[in-house]
């Protein structure tokens, strides 16, 4: 990794062992800054006041090789992502407005992308994490996390069957509480259907009485101005000496039919007269049918107008038109049937109820049968590790009990409590020495016990974790001594078969390590690129001899140095 304007460090590059690498340094030298780089790389939160004062953005970047063929690489080319040589390339940019960019194979891509690879590349192991451990939901999940797929399966039905109950549970209490609204809400709308009934209107109807109520109200007029348009068109019978159009455009046609055969041209306009003529016939005529049909009748123009009232007074209340107006109709029927199926649907909503309700019981009972056999197997592991870890007394084991409820589901026979994950309440105990009762591990461990309980339940969970890398960081603050060497040994271990990266104060661990990383400050405060360098020979004697005594020049602790990286030799 290359860091460049994160926190104290100015500009620095981090190359780490494929093997135990242990991140070492002076408090405050910047030795988080590590595992603050790695999870920007791998999509964490981006927090401006990360980068450094009088900069304008932090920059972290890493070459990172993954498994040939495995999801991540997958995951990587679906986002556009190119390989080189079997690594891939991510950066993160954050600036100081809060701003961030994530690139990876040389394409920008989401954040949530490099999240995503997280969890197929690095684990990362803190306090942070054995703070959440002491949560009794963070010891369920991490003990179903180790069940794998004996858990996963019922527990992914549990989770579907709680939520439909949740919203049958939902819809029921909405229908039982609201019975006096739905009631008044159905009232209103048997009144508005049965006023609507009455008027039993039609489509259109009203587009048509408008048009109706406009011929009847006029009809004297369009009486006469139909008549006296026919006159100008087929005569008057009683002034014979008027001129039409009829007659005149006959005389007109009558002049050219007598040369119409000299000339082609005047022969086609002769055609087109008498066309003219006929026309003049047609509406003539139909004028005058008009005229006789054309009735002003004020009875019904009242009845147009009294309907037309009636329709009027609908979609003052139930829309702008009576199209508009049947569809409420249409609605408010179907609501009004949803409504008056009330009871009906009560107790439909009862029995999908009652029978989920057994359902997540069987279904919970499936899980606390899965946790319990997890739990044994993992106490166990875990119980093993610690003696690997200077407890070789030490006893941990699970309590998974469920509280009783007389509303919840009947697991066991019993009515118990139950939530989104389970009917399981369960909880890590310690028993740190023979003869001493179990108990949970906020209270039953001291600071040294509890990073020792944390880091063998982080081990346990690496040998169950295909992820190649495994990080570390100061998992074992408050253990010392012997304790100490344990850890160390076990780290090894572990990355005899993965990558393992440590932070850490104690030299007992580092000593363990195939590469050592110091992060030292310069004069002034900051962390340059030279500031992070690989120690090896005399200047690992030395670091190590500092971190045993303060004093790099002590010679007991440059034995005791010496000793330790003889022992993680022998040891390897």
């Amino acid at each position: 990794m290359r860091i460049r304007s994160l926190g104290v460090i100015d500009d620095a590059v981090v190359e780490l062992s494929p093997g135990f690498t242990a991140v070492t340094g002076e408090t405050g030298a910047g030795k988080t800054m590590v595992v603050t780089s790695l999870g920007l790389l791998l999509g964490g939160r981006a927090d401006p006041a990360l980068v450094r004062i009088g900069a304008k953005n932090a920059v972290v970047e890493g070459r990172i090789s993954v498994p040939p063929g495995g999801s991540a690489v997958l995951r990587a080319e679906e986002a556009g992502a190119e390989l080189d040589d079997g690594t891939l390339l991510i950066s993160r940019t954050v600036s100081a407005e809060g701003r961030s960019r994530a690139h990876l194979g040389g394409r920008s891509v989401p954040v949530g992308v490099l999240a995503e690879l997280a969890d197929e590349l690095v684990a990362v192991h803190g306090q942070t994490d054995q703070q959440g451990l002491l949560k009794q939901s963070r010891q369920r999940q991490a003990l179903d996390r180790y069940a794998g797929d004996a858990v996963t399966g019922p527990l992914t039905k549990y989770a579907e069957a709680y939520r439909r109950l949740r919203a049958v549970a939902v819809e029921l209490d909405e229908i039982t509480t609201r019975a006096r609204e739905r009631a008044q809400e159905a009232d209103m709308l048997r009144y508005g259907l049965d006023e609507i009934a009455g008027v039993e209107p039609r489509a259109g109807e009203d587009v048509e009485l408008a048009a109706e109520a406009e011929r009847l109200g006029h009809a004297e007029a369009l009486a006469s101005a139909a008549t006296v348009a026919h006159a100008a068109l087929a005569g008057n019978p009683e002034d014979p000496e008027g001129i039409d159009a009829a007659t005149l455009v006959a005389g007109a046609q009558r002049a050219l039919e007598a040369v119409r055969s000299h000339d082609s041209a005047l022969a086609s306009l002769t055609d087109r007269i008498g066309e003219i003529g006929i026309l003049l016939g047609d509406v003539a005529g139909e004028l005058a049918g008009y005229a006789d049909d054309l009735d002003a009748d004020p009875l019904r123009l009242a009845a147009v107008e009294e309907r037309r009232a009636a329709l009027n007074a609908l979609t003052r209340k139930y829309g702008q038109d009576i199209a508009a107006v049947l569809a409420y109709a249409e609605q408010g029927a179907s609501r009004l049937t949803e409504l008056d199926g009330d009871d009906e649907r009560i107790d439909e909503l009862t029995a999908e109820r009652d029978a989920l309700r057994a359902e997540l019981g069987g279904l919970a009972q499936a899980l606390t049968d899965a946790r319990t056999e997890a739990a044994e197997r993992f106490a166990a592991a875990v119980t093993a590790e610690l003696a690997s870890l200077a407890m070789p007394h030490a006893r941990v084991s699970f309590e998974i009990r469920q509280t009783e409820d007389p509303e919840g589901v009947e697991v066991g026979g019993r009515a118990v409590s139950y939530g989104p994950s389970g009917v399981d309440e369960v909880e890590l105990l310690l028993a740190p020495h023979p003869g001493a009762p179990p108990r949970p591990i906020a209270k039953g461990a001291s600071g040294g016990e509890l990073s020792r309980v944390m880091l063998a339940v982080e081990v346990v969970f690496a040998g169950t974790d295909p992820v190649p890398t495994y990080l570390f960081d100061e998992v074992d603050a408050g253990v010392g001594g012997k304790a100490a060497v344990e850890i160390g040994r076990r780290l090894a271990k572990l990355a005899k078969t993965a990558q393992v990266v440590v932070v850490t104060h104690l030299p007992q661990v580092a000593a363990f390590a195939d590469r050592q990383l110091l992060v030292e400050k310069t004069n002034d405060g900051s962390v340059t690129r030279s500031g992070v360098k690989v120690l090896e020979g005399e200047d690992r004697v030395r670091e190590l001899s500092r971190m045993l005594a303060g004093q790099e020049d002590s010679e007991t602790a440059r034995a005791h140095a010496e000793e330790l990286l003889a022992t993680a030799r022998a040891d390897g």
